[in-house]
C-alpha cells in the first residue's frame, strides 16, 4: 500500500518545484532559443530536467533508502544532469556544445551502474534449456551499451512538446507492473518516482510547453529507465523476458532505429541532429503537436500492453 504514496510524493514535489525553477530560469536567460530546426517559436526555459532529479531523488531516498540502485541512480543521475545544464546553457546562448565531452561522460555514466553491481549477467538459451553466464568483462560491455544506447534515445526523442515525459510515464509504468509481478520492490518504488515526476511535469510540458526539460531532464530519464529496467527484468533475463523491457521502451529503441537507418541511407553521421525523427516525420505529414505525441503514446501504450502480456506468458509457463 505504500506504492501509491510514492507516485503521490513524487508527483506532488515536481508540481510544486517547476513554477520555481521555470521562474529562474526565465529570470537568467536559461531558455531554449528558436531556430530553423526546431518546432517552437518562442524561448521556453529549460530548467525542468532539474525538478525531475529533484522529484524522483527525493522519492527514492524515503522509499528506496539505501539500497544500490538509489546510490546508482543519485550519482549517475547527478553527473547527467550537470553535463546537460551545461549544454542546456549553451543552447540557452544560441550555441552549440561540442558532442565529444558529452560522449565522454555519457560512457563514463553507462559504467557507475557495474559499479554497484548492476549488471547484466547473462541470458537463457532461446530453448530455456540452460543458461549462458557472461565473463565479467562481457557483462560490463553489455551493461555500458544498454545504459549509453538508453540515455542517448531517450534524449533523440525529446523533440515535441510532452513527448519525452509522456513517453516516460507510460515506459515507467511499465516496468513497475514488471518489477510488481517478480516481486522486486526496490524497482516498483523506483518505477513510480519516474511515473509520478513525469506525469507532474507533462502538466507544464504538453502543448503548448512552459517548459522543457532540457538535455539535463532526457538524459537522466533514459539513465534512470535503463537501470530500472537492468536491476529487474535485464540482470539475469531468460530469452523471452529480454522482450520485457525492449517493448517497454520500445518507442525510444525503434525511434533510434528509424532515425539511425536514415542517417546512413543520406550519408549522415550518426551523432548529428536533424529532422528524420519519428515526431518529425508525422508532423511533415500534417498532424498537429498534439495529435503526432498522442499516436506515439499510443503506440507506446501498444508496447506496454505486449510487455504485460509476456510477463503473464512468463508467469503461467
Amino acid at each position: 500500500m505504500r506504492y501509491p504514496y510514492a507516485f503521490a510524493f513524487a508527483f506532488l514535489c515536481v508540481m510544486i518545484l517547476v513554477p520555481f525553477v521555470r521562474i529562474l530560469a526565465l529570470r537568467i536567460g536559461f531558455v531554449d532559443r528558436p531556430n530553423s530546426r526546431k518546432i517552437h517559436k518562442t524561448p521556453i526555459p529549460l530548467s525542468g530536467g532539474v525538478a525531475i532529479y529533484a522529484g524522483a531523488v527525493l522519492t527514492c531516498a524515503l522509499f528506496v533508502q539505501h539500497a544500490t540502485l538509489f546510490r546508482a541512480i543519485v550519482t549517475g543521475g547527478a553527473l547527467l544532469v550537470a553535463i546537460g545544464l551545461v549544454d542546456d546553457g549553451f543552447k540557452s546562448k544560441g550555441k552549440d556544445f561540442p558532442v565529444w565531452p558529452r560522449l565522454i561522460l555519457y560512457i563514463l555514466v553507462s559504467y557507475i551502474p557495474c559499479e554497484f553491481g548492476i549488471t547484466i549477467q547473462g541470458v537463457s538459451t532461446p530453448s530455456l534449456s540452460s543458461m549462458i553466464l557472461f565473463s565479467d568483462g562481457w557483462s560490463i560491455l553489455f551493461t555500458m551499451f544498454w545504459v549509453f544506447a538508453l540515455i542517448n534515445m531517450m534524449n533523440f526523442i525529446d523533440g515535441v512538446d510532452g513527448l519525452a515525459s509522456g513517453i516516460s510515464v507510460i515506459s515507467a509504468m511499465t516496468l513497475f507492473v514488471a518489477s510488481i509481478v517478480g516481486h522486486q520492490e526496490t524497482t516498483a518504488f523506483a518505477a513510480l518516482a519516474i511515473a509520478g515526476s513525469c506525469l507532474a511535469f507533462l502538466a507544464y510540458n504538453f502543448h503548448p510547453a512552459r517548459i522543457f526539460m532540457g538535455d539535463a531532464g532526457a538524459t537522466f530519464l533514459g539513465y534512470m529507465l535503463a537501470v530500472i529496467a537492468m536491476d529487474g527484468t535485464l540482470k539475469g533475463a531468460t530469452f523471452l523476458s529480454l522482450l520485457v523491457p525492449l517493448l517497454a521502451l520500445g518507442v525510444p529503441i525503434l525511434d533510434t532505429a528509424i532515425v539511425f537507418a536514415r542517417r546512413l541511407i543520406k550519408g549522415k553521421g550518426l551523432h548529428h541532429a536533424d529532422n528524420l525523427h519519428t515526431h518529425h516525420s508525422l508532423m511533415k505529414w500534417g498532424l498537429s503537436q498534439v495529435q503526432t505525441v498522442s499516436f506515439l503514446y499510443l503506440i507506446a501504450a501498444v508496447f506496454g500492453l505486449m510487455s504485460v502480456v509476456v510477463l503473464l506468458l512468463l508467469r503461467n509457463g
